[in-house]
Parts: C-alpha cells; structure tokens; sequence
C-alpha cells in the first residue's frame, strides 16, 4: 500500500495556536495593578505639593513624608510585579516566543531594564527617586550622569524593558500585551510628572532669585542706614543741644 503520508502537512511548532486568555480574573486584575500604582503616586505627591497633607499629618517632618510614600510605591511595586507573574503562570504559553534567540533576548532586556532602574534609584537617592521635589525637597544640580545622558525618564523605560524581559523568558504573549499597557500608562504618566516637575523647579528658580535680589537690596542699603543711624545716636546732636541751653540760660 503507498502512503502519502508525506503530503500531510505537520504542525510547525511555532504556530501561533494560542495567544492570550482575557477569560482569567488575574489577567485583569494584574492590569489593574499596573494602571492604578501611577495613578497614585500622583494623585498623592500633587495633593502633597498643593495642601502639604502628610507634612501637616507628620507635624511638618517632610522627609518623613517622603519616605513613607516611597516606602507604600515600593511596596506596590512589588504587589503588581507578583500580580503579573500571577497572571502569566495563567496564560497560555507560545511555542514562538520559545525560540533561543527570544529567550535569549528577554533576558537581556531584563538585565539592562534592572541596570536602567538600580543606576537611577543610585543617582537620584531616595528623596530623588520618591518623589521628594514635592515634598519642597529640591536636588541641587539636574542629574546628567548614567543612565541619564543614555535616556530620558530611565526608570520607567527600564521597568518597561524588564516587563517585556519576563513575557519573552516565559514565551507568554499575555506578557507582551501588559507590558504594552506599562508603556502606554507609563507615557500618560510623564504628560502629567514632566511639565508638574518643571513648573516646581521653575517656581523654585524664581523665587530663589527675588530673595537674591532681595538681599542685594538691602546689602546696598545696610550701610546708609547703619550711617544715618550712627549719625543720629552721634554725641555732636547732645552737644549742639547742651549749647542751646546755655543760651537760653
């Protein structure tokens, strides 16, 4: 009997037989995570900046503020990355984005994306990193150094990286697709922080120079007054003043 079993089409095992399951809660709820953890670090450091709330809370200890709210970012940073492991262990896995060079790719974005991350958290410091500046926690001098002058915002671009590093380590496209919203809430983000955190340091800038001026003034003006002061508390006016009485003697 001839076969012509080689006529049979075999399945490839990169097909694309499954992509992402929508029908799990954890999908969504690690999508939540991922949405909400932006929105609240900003609705919580402008309110800071606007009505001094946990200032006023702490009895005006800001770095204590500042701490607390880094430490409660921090926390929910770790909380949204366990969602999102959570929800890929649930999603199916793609036999593509197994492929060597895909995973080998994954763990070099992870890699760099930590690097991005460690080295701006290094160079910002805490009060940098954590949102200090609306706090009235102003830095010195604009950082320039690594990873700055390698790119704008680095530590969000970094997370960004290490979100599509573990989809491509697991070969989960679910994966991908979160980390597409990272990026997209990431960059709504910064349309809100960036122009919010220039007008601080704009503000900051302007009334550092009306002090200035301020105290000029009055470097110039100390002198006259000191003079005509002296002049005034001199022994010549008590003199003048003895004289006169003795003529009226």
């Amino acid at each position: 009997m001839v076969s012509f079993s080689f006529l049979q089409q075999h399945k490839s095992p990169y097909e694309l037989d499954a992509i992402v399951d929508l029908a799990q809660p954890s999908f969504w709820i690690a999508a939540a995570s991922i949405c909400f953890n932006p929105l609240y670090w900003n609705i919580v450091a402008q309110n800071e900046y606007n009505n001094k709330t946990l200032t006023k809370l702490l009895g005006g200890r800001r770095y204590l503020g500042c701490y607390l709210l880094g430490a409660s970012i921090f926390l929910l940073g770790i909380l949204r990355d366990h969602l999102y492991n959570a929800a890929l262990a649930t999603q199916p896995h793609n036999a593509l984005l197994a492929h060597p060079l895909a995973k080998a790719l994954g763990a070099a974005l992870f890699a760099a994306g930590q690097v991005f991350v460690l080295s701006s958290m290094w160079a910002l410091g805490i009060t940098g990193t954590y949102l200090g500046d609306y706090f009235g926690i102003l830095m010195d001098d604009i950082v320039t150094g690594f990873p700055f002058n390698v790119m704008g915002d680095p530590m969000y671009w970094g997370s960004s990286m290490c979100f599509v590093g573990v989809a491509l380590w697991f070969a989960k496209p679910a994966g991908l697709l979160l980390s597409a919203l990272v990026v997209v809430v990431y960059t709504v983000a910064l349309r809100f922080e960036g122009p919010f955190t220039a007008n601080i340091y704009a503000q900051a800038a302007r009334e550092k120079s009306r002090t200035k001026t301020i105290d000029d003034l009055r470097s110039v003006d100390g002198p006259a007054r000191g003079t005509r002061s002296s002049a005034a508390n001199s022994p010549a006016p008590a003199t003048r003043r003895t004289r006169s009485s003795k003529k009226s003697d």
